[in-house]
């Protein structure tokens, strides 16, 4: 399909900056068999699913992953850590801005204990740098900032505000695996886990980790001429278990996001009978005309142009119904992206 069909147009102040208390956003509900659209609130939510819904939550952390350091001109070099190369955790695959700043051989200093050499770029213009000492955990709490999305702006070589820290990580989330959030999940409190199980919604977990590809716009003039990055999935057995259970008992699954969604239907593309744990990597791609094995209902935010999270999400429910939910999403001046409301599509 051609890219130019998924285009839309935002005004620049429904791109939402800030994040709010969680669960006081809006939500938008989507029937995908008649496009028929209405207006809730995301706390209503708990009211809306049906008992017996398996929701499945993706439970990643967010790495605090974008480091600013200092190049010998004392320029601000950002380097935007995307995956450990080496088992010492001191060589990474990272993205640089300026790029200029940041060619083979240039060494960076970003704190007194620490310093790294940009060591090579590959052929996707990603750097190689490698560090003096190990980038565990802790060195990235320290000194690494939020990798908030390019379109919340916020000034770099700043300390990272604590409503950044806190609103753009899950409240469930575990395992520090991802540079980007699995923003759906932004919207939920413990409260509203609660309200979900008295009304009979099982609630299960799986992990994807997350990777920079999500931000990666789509440049191709031809969605098959893009190619998504591969991330790492890990499905509990527990998980397995409860969604054949689901199935076979005739009980919805609603993902909670994109991400969920590709892990769930990734896993069904290779062994859906299988009961054991399952930890694959994936590069499925969702575009209108994929046909969905496991998801029946997706909770989502909305997402940018031309991006392929919003290829997946007119894959679920029809490209015209979704570009016309949101149009009218935009007319009711709803919250956009990271920060923004939800969707809810079923």
């Amino acid at each position: 399909m051609k890219t130019a069909l998924f285009d839309y147009d935002l005004p620049g102040d429904r791109i939402a900056q800030e994040p709010r208390p969680r669960g006081s956003g809006r939500l938008l509900h989507l029937d995908r068999q008649t496009g028929a659209v209405e207006h809730r609130l995301f706390s209503e939510l708990p009211e809306i699913l049906r008992p017996g819904d398996l929701l499945v939550r993706n439970d990643v952390r967010v790495r605090p992953a974008r480091l600013y350091g200092r190049d010998p001109q004392d320029r601000i070099v950002e380097i935007f850590l995307l995956s450990s190369i080496d088992p010492e955790r001191r060589r990474w695959r990272a993205l640089a801005k300026p790029g200029r700043r940041a060619k083979a051989g240039a060494p960076i200093r970003f704190d007194p204990d620490l310093a790294a050499e940009v060591v090579g770029v590959d052929e996707e213009s990603r750097r190689i740098v490698e560090f003096d000492r190990p980038v565990t955990e802790g060195v990235l709490e320290r000194l690494g900032h939020v990798p908030l999305p390019p379109y919340i702006r916020r000034p770099p070589d700043v300390a990272d505000r604590a409503e950044d820290r806190e609103g753009y990580q899950t409240v469930y989330a575990r395992e520090a695996l991802a540079v980007a959030a699995p923003t759906a999940g932004l919207h939920f409190t413990e409260e509203t886990f609660t309200k979900l199980r008295e009304r009979g919604v099982e609630v299960a977990d799986l992990t994807l980790a997350v990777g920079a590809g999500t931000f990666k716009p789509v440049t191709a003039e031809d969605t098959s001429e893009h190619r998504l990055e591969t991330e790492e999935v890990r499905l509990p057995a527990d998980t397995i278990e409860r969604i054949v259970r689901a199935r076979t008992e005739g009980r919805r699954i609603v993902a909670v996001g994109t991400t969920v969604t590709r892990a769930l239907e990734a896993w069904s593309l290779r062994d859906p009978g299988r009961s054991a744990g399952a930890r694959f990597e994936t590069d499925l791609f969702i575009t209108p005309g994929f046909r969905f094995r496991v998801v029946d209902a997706l909770l989502t935010n909305f997402h940018l142009p031309r991006s392929t999270l919003l290829m997946l999400v007119s894959a679920f429910a029809g490209r015209e119904k979704v570009l016309a939910a949101y149009e009218e999403a935009v007319r009711e001046a709803y919250l956009f992206y990271s920060y923004g409301d939800a969707m809810l599509i079923g």
